[in-house]
């Protein structure tokens, strides 16, 4: 069953043919294991992209996982054994016995007070209690690293253990230190293969792409071996955070020792496509394959398929997913959920339910993605009746919605609306976050409802997120925006007394008149307007764009 109308559509604004086999059934060919094997399928690409006159790529309005670097330590460090950050058998093992004994040497004057005071204790510390106790205080480097001192003391740190402190201090931006750590395992004759990847991912994740690089050169250094693995581990660790401009540059670079091959080209057409979402840049690389004789495989299609679905670019991923049965690659449920996105999105509902039941039909289970494409793009439309309906299946499937799912709720314009939703996210254990609460403070400054915001600020101690500087800034900003600079003042004093620092442009805001900045906030409102943007999804894509966040990084050591 195919989709005539949307062909017809199509064909009436481009001339270039397009076979929709969307929802026929085909002889699926088994994807191979390495997609090196796919090589001699086809020795060269199809034709390059044609332009299309589209939605703009500057405007996605899709999910996006993207954030610039801050202070907020991830929750998955790398490669580590699961188990043993099993917190309820550390507890067994005198962790919280442990991690009291550490605090209280917070108001000590030096290390060694810290050491003598902990000897004095009578604790004996244990293997996995200080591994644990690394990581339960890994958002206080200070504390994890005089754990850490005091069970190497005890002969209680292993290599694994070394690793994690790495990781922590690598987080905190922390390298010198780091570096101390990694050369006392290399003196030591232990295994620094972990702890140098750790290194490229903490320098890539804090805007040292140039360091994160060095590091994978000077592995042989440490009588490591830098191979295809770490190699495509650094491309990794460069595009998702933003740097896929080095990533390539180095990848043409090291052609001589690492061939040129599909795995490293997703790699980077990944970072352009799902973290960047950077249409032209995608093409640019997809070009690039074929220059290099590179034929992409079911990963490149998927990449680029989801590239063109964020943006709204229906025709090119219609045409993409047929070129991909073509070539008997079989698309998998990621290359299906943005069908179903973009579909959406472009107001063919309809046809997103019949893929949805394509999916079903051919075996594959959909995942809670599936739904929140559906629901994200309902939601944006203000359709929030279907967008119920959708999320009522999600639930008869036995999926559980995710912070996505809320999120996308949390576009209703009603302040009650909104707090019924995060009611029910508290209660689902999904939060809400410190990125939802940001969410619904810019959608209601958009909104010009400074009010409903403020009322939004004083329920965020209720539900436990503390406000960081972003939460500030925005608070500022929208309330300066709006003309209230009495209570804008207020919150800079505020956020200055919290230790946040002083925004010199905050300042230059709130000296403005009332009146010009009314009027500039208008101006602005009715100029985008004119363009048809859409202002929160813009707001939002902007200040996760890496190549302005790289601006805003700033280096420690």
């Amino acid at each position: 069953m195919a989709l005539p109308s949307i062909a017809r559509r199509l064909r009436t604004r481009h001339p270039l043919c397009l076979s929709l086999t969307l929802l026929h059934h085909h002889h699926h060919h088994p994807i191979p294991n390495s997609p090196y094997s796919s090589l001699s399928l086809h020795p060269h690409l199809s034709q390059p992209f044609y332009p299309t006159p589209v939605v703009p790529s500057q405007t996605p309005r899709h999910f996006s996982t993207l954030r610039p670097f801050s202070a907020e330590i991830p929750h998955h460090p790398l490669g580590f054994n699961g188990q043993r950050f099993n917190t309820d058998h550390s507890h067994h093992l005198g962790l919280t016995q442990f991690l009291e004994l550490l605090t209280s040497t917070s108001g000590l004057a030096s290390e060694a007070d810290a050491m003598a005071f902990l000897d004095e204790s009578g604790v004996e510390p244990k293997r996995d209690t200080v591994f644990q106790a690394i990581w339960e205080l890994r958002g206080d480097w200070k504390l994890a690293f005089l754990g850490f001192k005091w069970g190497e003391k005890w002969g209680c740190c292993d290599e694994e253990a070394c690793s994690l402190m790495v990781w922590v201090l690598g987080s905190h931006r922390k390298f010198s230190t780091a570096w101390c750590l990694i050369r006392d395992l290399n003196q030591a004759l232990m295994d620094t293969r972990r702890a140098m990847l750790i290194m490229i991912d903490r320098y890539a994740s804090a805007n040292h792409p140039s360091k994160a690089i060095k590091t994978f050169q000077i592995m042989e250094k440490f009588r490591l071996s830098p191979d295809q693995e770490a190699f495509h581990f650094l491309l990794n660790a460069l595009c998702k955070n933003g740097n896929m401009e080095e990533a390539e540059e180095f990848m043409l670079l090291s052609k001589k020792f690492f061939p040129l091959e599909v795995e490293g080209f997703n790699i980077v057409l990944n970072g352009w496509c799902n973290i960047s979402v950077d249409v032209y840049q995608a093409k640019r690389v997809w070009r690039e394959m074929s220059k290099y004789c590179i034929t992409p495989d079911a990963t490149s299609y998927t990449h680029m398929i989801s590239c063109f679905s964020k943006v709204g670019n229906l025709f090119d991923s219609l045409r993409l997913y047929d070129e991909m049965k073509k070539r008997d690659w079989v698309p998998g449920l990621k290359v299906y959920n943005s069908l179903i996105y973009v579909l959406t999105r472009e107001n063919c509902f309809k046809e997103a339910l019949k893929v949805l039941d394509k999916v079903k039909e051919i075996g594959l289970q959909p995942d809670a993605t599936t739904y929140n494409s559906m629901i994200g793009p309902l939601c944006e439309s203000k359709k929030l009746e279907e967008a119920q309906q959708m999320l009522s299946s999600m639930i008869n499937d036995n999926l559980s919605p995710t912070i996505e799912t809320y999120h996308a709720f949390l576009q209703s314009p009603g302040s009650k609306a909104t707090l019924e939703v995060l009611n029910r996210m508290k209660k689902a254990n999904l939060g809400p976050n410190g990125n939802t609460f940001l969410m619904i403070l810019e959608k209601f400054f958009i909104l010009e409802q400074p009010g409903k915001a403020l009322e939004i600020w004083n329920e965020m101690k209720n539900y436990g997120v503390v406000p960081d500087s972003t939460h500030y800034t925005s608070m500022v900003q929208g309330l300066a925006t709006c003309g209230l600079l009495t209570k804008a003042k207020e919150l800079l004093a505020e956020m200055t007394s919290n230790g946040f620092p002083e925004d010199p442009k905050l300042k230059k805001l709130l000296k403005k008149p009332i009146g010009a900045s009314v009027k500039g906030k208008r101006r602005v409102r009715q100029v985008n307007q004119a363009k048809g943007i859409n202002l929160k999804q813009d707001r939002v894509v902007r200040s996760r764009s890496p190549r302005q966040s790289r601006k805003k990084k700033t280096s420690s050591e």
